[in-house]
């Protein structure tokens, strides 16, 4: 007898296929049969040792989250509820170039200071590892769902050329591009990039280029977190497919956005680049989160050089008032790198997280002046993070209708007030772009959030509610899933999503997180496609 049977289920397999009513079987963590309403007919149902009544529910694929900041959260937070009780089943981090491995002892003291705002500084962290590989590991003495892991750029670039603003030797290149490679070979599926935030942005094209040679010789892809969203987004988009068109890799646009008031109503620009790289043969794909405001570090407005030699010298340099005056001009007037060359706007900037329980008055509310930023910055030591009101609505909705578009919540879980996306992307997809507004049919929204990331990351068996498929499943109330999130109450958890199951264990049940740790790393298959990367 098998392990478990849904029964009376409404399939929506993640192929954007039509739904159908069926019995799913599962046992040793896999799908074992289907068996559809129509062939069940006059035959015996299939049996288990444990029966589930999925009447009324959609029986899907587990929702793959493309842009995840949860590379500390999943070592610290056992519950993980954040995503658990989305459905989120496979999270992929190491995301905007900046994470924690591969570091040495002084570059991990470097990103912990660097993206606090991100993921806390980690004092309750036991930072046992050091390399991808040793990071994978200690993903694998199990966690809340499944993670793969990208190898941040801009964190390599930190351990080979440190914080200054200058091309790599052609040694230091080697270096890069063999940590690169370690990674990869150790199961990393791609690269990422944070090219609006230091180190990592002082890399030339042609430095990102041959690193994208080795990734891609590894079947690996690039995820760029591109140059700017603001002025000049276009242009930065083009950037990135000529790129990998160079180096011959696959290109993933993370949070693919048009924002600020330079590109509203644009969207349909950026889908006809797309369109037309697609077209000749370039292998892309997108992800967005479906909500208007953006999520950062308040430091990462920051012009470029202000932050040229890491957190000590950013920190000096606020503390000094004619160099502190320097940067208010860059951003108020010229259009800082860090804020996407568009001059700021204060009052598009919500505190949303402090580390210092003296500024906790400042969360929830709009910056109003460069002074009252800057002494966030020291008071705080870099470490505030932001809600960036400058996105546009059409754009959102443009944009994730398109074909090769993936979801992704891009959810900073840090501070006290933190985006709603973190625990709202996936049921708002479901209850209010698909039930309430009609933007995608469910089916489509669902290979969206399923089958598409599963063949981006190149996962055989993942993806699909499929026979021989791994059992990462979710069943959801397409009348009744919604996002519980808001800008008001952000940690509020999800409605209309009672069951979620990860290699066929029940993480969430009935509505509650179980104390089920399924999670562990997936890794892309060591081998390398041909014998140009370095060994």
């Amino acid at each position: 007898m098998e392990e478990l049977v849904i029964r009376d289920a409404d399939v929506v397999d993640g192929s954007g296929g039509p739904s159908y009513r069926a019995d799913v079987v599962v046992d040793g963590g896999r799908i074992v049969s289907i068996v559809q309403e129509a062939a069940a007919a006059g035959c015996q149902r299939p049996k288990a040792r444990r029966e589930l009544n999925a009447e009324g529910l959609v029986l899907s694929p587990g929702f793959i989250d493309m842009h995840a900041h949860s590379d500390l959260a999943l070592l610290r937070d056992p519950d993980h509820s954040a995503k658990a009780a989305q459905g989120v089943t496979l999270e992929v981090i190491g995301q905007d170039g900046l994470s924690y491995a591969p570091v040495d002892d002084r570059t991990l003291a470097e990103v912990r200071s660097t993206i606090t705002g991100w993921n806390g500084y980690g004092d309750d962290i036991d930072f046992d590892w050091r390399s991808v590989g040793e990071y994978l590991d200690r993903l694998d003495r199990g966690v809340a769902v499944n993670a793969a892991y990208l190898i941040p750029q801009g964190t390599v670039r930190m351990l080979v050329v440190g914080w200054e603003d200058r091309e790599a030797t052609p040694q230091e290149l080697d270096r890069m591009r063999q940590l690169v490679a370690e990674g990869m070979e150790q199961g990393a599926v791609g690269m990422s990039s944070g090219l609006t935030y230091t180190p990592g942005m002082y890399a030339k094209d042609a430095e990102l280029t041959e690193l994208c040679r080795v990734v891609a010789s590894y079947g690996g892809y690039y995820c760029p977190h591109h140059r700017s969203y603001g002025a000049g987004a276009l242009e930065a988009y083009a950037e990135m497919v000529e790129l990998t068109r160079e180096a011959g890799c696959s290109l993933h646009l993370a949070h693919a956005t048009m924002n600020f008031g330079v590109n509203e109503g644009r969207a349909p620009e950026l889908l006809t680049l797309l369109d037309e790289a697609l077209t000749a043969g370039a292998d892309i794909s997108l992800d967005t989160y479906p909500y208007t405001p953006g999520c950062t570090t308040l430091v990462a407005m920051l012009p470029s050089w202000a932050s040229e030699g890491g957190p000590d010298e950013i920190l000096r340099r606020l503390a000094d008032d004619e160099t502190a005056d320097r940067i208010r001009h860059h951003l108020e007037v010229i259009g800082s790198d860090g804020c996407h060359g568009v001059p700021m706007e204060w009052d598009t900037i919500e505190i949303s997280g402090v580390t210092d329980p003296a500024l906790a008055g400042y969360v929830g509310h709009r910056l109003d002046s460069w002074t009252t930023a800057r002494h966030l910055l020291l008071a705080d030591r870099l470490a505030p993070s932001i809600l960036q009101h400058v996105g546009h609505e059409e754009n959102v909705r443009q944009i994730m209708r398109h074909r090769v578009h993936t979801g992704g919540s891009d959810g900073i879980l840090q501070g006290a007030k933190p985006h709603p996306r973190a625990y709202g992307t996936f049921p708002r997809y479901l209850g209010h772009y698909v039930r309430e507004l009609g933007i995608l049919p469910l089916e489509e929204c669902v290979a969206h959030l399923t089958s598409r990331p599963a063949a981006r990351l190149r996962l055989p068996d993942r993806g699909l509610v499929k026979e021989g498929y791994r059992a990462d499943l979710v069943l959801f109330n397409p009348a009744t899933v919604a996002a519980g999130s808001t800008f008001e109450e952000p940690r509020t958890l999800p409605t209309g999503i009672p069951h979620v199951l990860i290699d066929g264990r029940f993480v969430i049940e009935d509505g509650r997180r179980t104390d089920v740790l399924a999670g562990r790393s997936v890794r892309r298959s060591p081998v390398r496609r041909n014998a140009n990367s370095p060994a």
